[in-house]
Order: structure tokens, then sequence, then C-alpha cells
């Protein structure tokens, strides 16, 4: 799948695509009982991709920073706070969806 491909997204304008943005990171921000590796069972994304995404659009930060960005805290006390330890289910799952990414 090509997620940069040009559509009626593309169309959008800037400050409604940003306030779209910040509006799903503020809520995953509150919602610490999303886990990433639900997130990515689920989506095939999570809080870490949408940091590198941030990355690759421009931002001037390095990782962690778009980490802190995007957590809206460092990422490993984020870790530490609110990461439980992945099961083999989840990890399953997160592999399966993770390979529709490149379909």
């Amino acid at each position: 799948m090509d997620t940069n491909s040009n559509s009626s997204l593309d169309r959008l304008p800037d400050a409604v695509a940003a306030e779209a943005f910040r509006r799903l990171v503020r809520h995953l921000q509150h919602r610490h009982d999303a886990q990433n590796i639900d997130l990515m069972g689920l989506s095939g994304f999570c809080r870490n991709c949408l940091a590198d995404w941030i990355v690759d659009a421009g931002f001037e930060g390095d990782k962690a920073a778009a980490r802190e960005v995007i957590h809206g805290m460092p990422a490993d006390e984020w870790k530490a706070k609110h990461q439980s330890t992945a099961t083999e289910q989840q990890l399953a799952r997160m592999a399966q969806s993770v390979a529709k990414n490149s379909e």
C-alpha cells in the first residue's frame, strides 16, 4: 500500500489536516490503555510510527525528540509508566498486520 499516494486527502487544507493530526495524537496521549502492540496488531502503526512519520515529514528533532512529541513525555518514561509486556498472541497479530502494510 502506498500511504503517500495522491488522493482527496491531499486536497485537505494543511490547517485542517494538522488539527486532525493533533487531535489524534492528543487522543493517544490520553488513552494510555491503547497499547502500541495492540495498535500495531489492529492497524499496522503505533505511536512510534507517528513519530517516525513526523521525522520523515521534516521534523527537525531526532527520533527520540519526535517520540517525546507524540508520547507527551520521553518514550522511556512512557514505556515505564504505561507499556505492558506483549503476549505471544499480540506479537503474532502484529506480525500479520504489519505484513499487510506492504501489500
